[in-house]
């Protein structure tokens, strides 16, 4: 098992991220740490070991992966970007070779709008609706329906929006706090070479 949340970071540090990110899907790299908090807090309140967790619009498997070394029971990741997935693929067989127990775990090519099974827990780094407005609302929409328990990533000032669309599905909402890193130079549209971005670390809990 994962002594800790910092031993987690580390393993997490050699997932790749996207090769050719999309912009109508936001595809930006999770950082290892962000990813190993989210995790980590999972984890402490019992949603991860032996549970059954998706990620849903998972990339190329950081959340997923990190799910799955913490002991749940199965994960699985879905994503519509086929070259996101091949490269998830990639990072699981890396991490296994590296002699780290992992759970069982598969991804999935679909639309996550289409996911009909359900889980214990989701994790996920959703659209933050910047391409398209309110695209994290069909993630939290999905998640709410399928799950107990959710661990989200969204941008800096949504707590009125994610309060409000908790309240009204009858779930509890909690900001666990925020982090703040840089993005990169990516997509085609970026003028600069760098773009700080605060995120935040939401949990979401069925009533």
């Amino acid at each position: 098992m994962i002594p800790n949340k910092k031993a987690l970071e580390i393993i997490l540090s050699a997932v790749r991220g996207f090769e050719k990110p999309i912009p109508e899907l936001e595809q930006y790299v999770t950082p290892s740490d962000i990813a190993a908090e989210l995790l980590w807090t999972a984890f402490m309140d019992g949603n991860i070991e032996k549970k059954k967790v998706f990620d849903l619009g998972c990339g190329t498997g950081i959340l997923g992966i990190g799910a799955s070394i913490l002991g749940a029971k199965s994960v699985s990741g879905f994503d519509v970007d086929k070259n996101a997935l091949k490269i998830a693929d990639a990072n699981l067989k890396v991490i296994k070779e590296s002699k780290v127990p992992l759970a069982n775990m598969k991804f999935v090519d679909i639309d996550i709008r289409y996911i009909e099974e359900r889980c214990d827990t989701v994790v996920m780094n959703p659209p933050f609706g910047v391409q398209t407005e309110h695209a994290d609302r069909v993630f939290l929409e999905k998640a709410f329906g399928i799950a107990k328990a959710v661990y989200s990533l969204h941008k800096g000032g949504s707590d009125k929006f994610l309060l409000s669309f908790a309240n009204a599905t009858n779930w509890s909402a909690v900001k666990l706090g925020e982090s703040r890193f840089v993005i990169k130079k990516s997509m085609e549209f970026h003028e600069k070479a760098k773009y700080p971005v605060v995120v935040e670390l939401w949990k979401f809990i069925k009533k």
